[in-house]
This record gives structure tokens, C-alpha cells and sequence, in this order.
């Protein structure tokens, strides 16, 4: 039940910030998977990229006490959050057009 509440407060941050192209990806059927979810949003900028994921830091902070176990990728164009069983990838649009990561995990 927690998981479906912080994918909510995840993908309400993204628009609030305007994420676009905002994509789940559900792991939870496959055993050892990365995690259970991977949510997958694209921005416009830098900047952009740290007001998403400065957004959902707080909303699942302030609405759930979720802390964050890691994070890469600060000051580049692709931000990776991860909580364990939901994974956040954030993306310059052009560096999502190029890794693919869309398709790369639907394929397994």
C-alpha cells in the first residue's frame, strides 16, 4: 500500500515540476529485479532536473518519512534517486532518446 502512495507523491512531484514523458515500469513479478518500480521522466535542463528530484525528495519525506538510500548523478543530465523498491530516473530528453532505457528494460 505504501509503494502505490509514494508512486503517487512520486509522479505528482514530477508534474508539478513539469516532468514530462513520465513512464512505470513494474519489476515486481520478476524475480531479483533492480526494484520493484522504475519511473522514468525526461526534463528540460539541469535546472529542471534538480527541481524534480528536489520535489519528490521533500513530498516523500514530508508524507511518508521515506528517506532516500542513494543518489547519483547531481549536476548531469541524468539523476538517478533510488528508495529501494522504486527507483527514479531523471533525464535531459536527449539523453533518454539516447540510452533507451524505456525499451531496454520492457525487454526483459
Amino acid at each position: 500500500m505504501k509503494k502505490n502512495k509514494n508512486l503517487n507523491l512520486i509522479v505528482q512531484a514530477i508534474e508539478e515540476k513539469k516532468g514530462i514523458n513520465i513512464n512505470i515500469i513494474d519489476f515486481i513479478n520478476i524475480m531479483n529485479g533492480p526494484a520493484d518500480f522504475f519511473v522514468i521522466c525526461s526534463a528540460q535542463s539541469k535546472t529542471q532536473i534538480n527541481a524534480i528530484a528536489n520535489n519528490i525528495k521533500s513530498l516523500l519525506l514530508q508524507n511518508n518519512n521515506t528517506s532516500l538510500w542513494q543518489e547519483e548523478g547531481i549536476e548531469t543530465n541524468w539523476r538517478l534517486l533510488d528508495y529501494g523498491d522504486i527507483v527514479i530516473h531523471i533525464l535531459k530528453e536527449e539523453t533518454r532518446d539516447y540510452y533507451n532505457l524505456d525499451d531496454l528494460w520492457l525487454e526483459i
